[in-house]
C-alpha cells in the first residue's frame, strides 16, 4: 500500500511539473522573441523528458524550432512523421536503400499511412494508479476543443488533464494536434529540400484542419458566442490554413517543371530541359539549397547532351559549392572532365568520390540524416560502385604515367566551336564564355538559395563557386589561347601559299591554261575577229599608207 500511494505521488508530481514547463513555456512564446523562445525550448526539452509523448509539449516545441529556423531540428524529432523515411526495410543495407531513394521515387499511400494510429504499446509512464484509471474510466473520456492535445476525464470542472493518454485503443490524437504536427512538419521540409514529402504532409495537414473545423462548427449550438480564445485561434488555424495552400501552390510549380525537365532529359529534349531547369532556378522565389543541387546536376546532363561542355562543367561546380558531398555531382563532374581530356582534375574528383565511399562502407550508411535527399544515390550500389571507382583509378593513373605528365586537352570540345573554325567565330564563343563564366558574376545564384542547414552557410558557398569558377575560367582562356595560335598558323599558311600563286609569271600561265580549255578553238576564233574588224576600221582614215 505504501508502495502504491508513493507511485502515484511520482505520477501526480510529475504531472504538475509538466503542467509548469509548459505554461511557463507558453508565457516566454507569446513574446516571439529569439531568446525568450530559445528559453521555451529549453522548458520545451525538460516537460519531454518527463513525458516524451505529451502532444501539447511536441507542439509547441516544434513551433518554436520552426520560428528560430532549426528546421534540421524539427525534421530529427518528427522524423516518423515523413512520409519518405517511413519505409523500413528488412535488412540493415534496404533500410539505407529506402531512405536514400526516396527522395526520387513517387509518394504511394500503399507505403506508408500518415493518419496512424499512436502506437499502443508505447507509454510514457510505467506506473500508474489503479484508483484513478479506475475512476476515469468509469467516467468516460471526453475531448476537449479547447485545449488542444489534451483529454478530460469526467465532470467538466474538475479540468483533470494527462499529459500523455492512457494506453487504449480507442485513445487517438485529436486531428487538430495532428494538423498542427503535419503543417509545422511540411513547412519544415519544404525548407530542407524535401518537396514532395512537403507537399504530402501540407496537404494531409490542411485536411485535417478542416475535419477539425467542421466538428469544432458542429459542437456549437447555434445561438452560442465563441470566447475571445476561441475566435483568436480559429482565426490562427485560418492563416495557417492559408500559408499552407500558398505553400502547396509553390511546390505544385516546383515540382511540374522539375518533372518536365527530366521528361525532356529523357526523350532527348536537351534544349526544353534546360529551359525548364533555367525556370526552377532562375526564378523569382528562393529555392532551398539542396532541391537547387538535384536541379543544378539535372541541367548539367541536358548541357552535356546538347554539347555545351563548359556550361555543363559549371552547373556541377554550383552543385559542390551548395552541397559540397553531392555524389552525383562529383560524378557527373569526373565524367566531364575525362571526356575533354583533363585527367588531372579528373582524377581529384574520382579520389574524393573514393573517400566518400570509403566512408559510407565504414558507417553503413548513407552521410547525413536518414530524411536527407540522395539524389538517387543508394546504399546497396555503393559496394559495386567503390570496386568499378578503384579500377578506373587505375587505369587514368596509367595514361597519365605513361603520358608523362602531358595533357593532351580537347579545347574544341570544351569552348564548343569546331575544328577548323575561323577567328570571328572563336572570338564571338570565347566572348560569351568569358562573359557567362566570369569568376565575379559566379556567386550570384547564391542569392536565390535557401541555406537551412547548419553544415553550410552562404559565404562558404560563395567562396567555394568562386574558386570553383576561377578554376574553369583559366582553362577557358588557355583553351582560347591554343586554338588562336592554331587559327593564326592556319592562315598564315594560307597566306603563304597564295603568295607563291601569286608570283608565278601571269602570261604563261594564261596561255597554258587556255591551250589546255576545251573552248580554245572558239575564243582564239572570236580574238581573230576581233583584230580584223579593228583593222577594217583603221583603213578609211588613211591610217595605213597604200602605194
Amino acid at each position: 500500500m505504501a508502495s502504491s500511494e508513493s507511485k502515484k505521488h511520482w505520477w501526480v508530481s510529475n504531472r504538475k511539473l509538466v503542467g509548469k514547463y509548459l505554461s511557463e513555456a507558453r508565457v516566454l512564446v507569446a513574446t516571439w522573441e529569439n531568446s525568450n523562445v530559445s528559453s521555451a525550448v529549453g522548458l520545451l526539452d525538460a516537460a519531454l523528458a518527463l513525458s516524451q509523448r505529451h502532444e501539447d509539449a511536441l507542439e509547441l516545441k516544434a513551433r518554436s524550432l520552426l520560428f528560430l529556423r532549426r528546421f534540421r531540428d524539427v525534421a530529427d524529432m518528427l522524423q516518423d512523421c515523413i512520409p519518405s523515411c517511413a519505409t523500413v526495410g528488412t535488412g540493415e543495407g534496404d533500410s539505407s536503400t529506402s531512405v536514400g531513394s526516396a527522395a526520387s521515387a513517387p509518394l504511394n499511400g500503399a507505403r506508408f499511412s500518415l493518419l496512424r494510429e499512436e502506437s499502443v504499446g508505447a507509454c510514457a509512464f510505467s506506473c500508474i494508479s489503479i484508483a484513478d484509471l479506475k475512476r476515469k474510466v468509469s467516467a468516460g473520456f471526453s475531448w476537449s476543443p479547447r485545449d488542444e492535445g489534451h483529454w478530460s476525464f469526467g465532470d467538466p470542472r474538475a479540468e483533470t488533464v494527462i499529459g500523455t493518454p492512457i494506453p487504449s485503443p480507442s485513445v487517438q490524437t485529436p486531428p487538430m494536434v495532428l494538423c498542427c504536427r503535419y503543417l509545422v512538419l511540411g513547412h519544415a521540409c519544404c525548407r530542407l529540400g524535401l518537396m514532395e514529402d512537403a507537399l504530402v504532409l501540407l496537404q494531409t495537414g490542411r485536411r485535417l484542419a478542416a475535419v477539425a473545423s467542421r466538428r469544432l462548427s458542429v459542437s456549437l449550438s447555434g445561438d452560442r458566442f465563441e470566447s475571445h480564445s476561441a475566435s483568436v485561434g480559429s482565426s490562427g488555424a485560418a492563416t495557417e490554413s492559408a500559408s499552407a495552400s500558398q505553400l502547396i501552390s509553390h511546390i505544385k510549380l516546383l515540382l511540374r517543371r522539375t518533372s518536365a525537365a527530366n521528361a525532356a532529359l529523357e526523350v532527348g529534349a536537351a534544349s526544353e530541359s534546360i529551359r525548364h531547369f533555367s525556370k526552377v532556378l532562375d526564378g523569382r522565389r528562393v529555392i532551398p539549397a539542396v532541391f537547387a543541387a538535384g536541379c543544378f546536376v539535372g541541367r548539367a546532363s541536358a548541357h552535356r547532351l546538347a554539347g555545351r561542355l563548359a556550361e555543363a562543367i559549371a552547373d556541377c561546380n554550383r552543385a559542390l559549392a551548395v552541397e559540397p558531398y553531392c555524389i552525383t555531382a562529383l560524378r557527373a563532374r569526373a565524367d566531364l572532365l575525362e571526356s575533354v581530356g583533363a585527367l588531372p582534375d579528373c582524377l581529384l574528383d574520382l579520389d574524393h568520390l573514393k573517400l566518400l565511399y570509403d566512408s559510407i562502407l565504414r558507417d553503413g550508411k548513407l552521410p547525413g540524416s536518414a530524411w536527407r535527399p540522395r539524389h538517387g544515390v543508394r546504399y546497396r550500389d555503393v559496394a559495386a560502385e567503390h570496386r568499378a571507382l578503384v579500377a578506373r583509378v587505375q587505369q587514368l593513373k596509367s595514361q597519365v604515367a605513361a603520358a608523362a605528365g602531358f595533357v593532351n586537352v580537347d579545347y574544341y570540345a570544351l569552348t564548343g566551336v569546331r575544328r577548323g573554325c575561323t577567328k570571328s567565330e572563336l572570338e564571338r564563343a570565347n566572348l560569351l564564355l568569358m562573359l557567362r563564366h566570369k569568376p565575379e558574376k559566379a556567386a550570384a545564384f547564391v542569392d536565390r538559395l535557401e541555406f537551412c542547414d547548419d553544415h553550410r552557410d552562404p559565404d562558404s558557398a560563395r567562396d567555394q563557386a568562386k574558386m570553383s569558377a576561377t578554376i574553369l575560367y583559366r582553362m577557358l582562356q588557355k583553351g582560347y589561347s591554343r586554338i588562336m595560335a592554331t587559327v593564326a598558323e592556319a592562315a598564315e599558311r594560307k597566306q603563304v601559299i597564295k603568295e607563291k600563286r601569286s608570283s608565278a609569271p601571269i602570261q604563261t600561265n594564261f596561255l597554258l591554261e587556255t591551250a589546255s580549255s576545251p573552248s580554245a578553238p572558239a575564243l582564239f576564233q572570236e580574238m581573230f575577229c576581233r583584230e580584223i574588224m579593228g583593222a577594217g576600221c583603221v583603213l578609211p582614215h588613211g591610217a595605213i599608207s597604200v602605194k
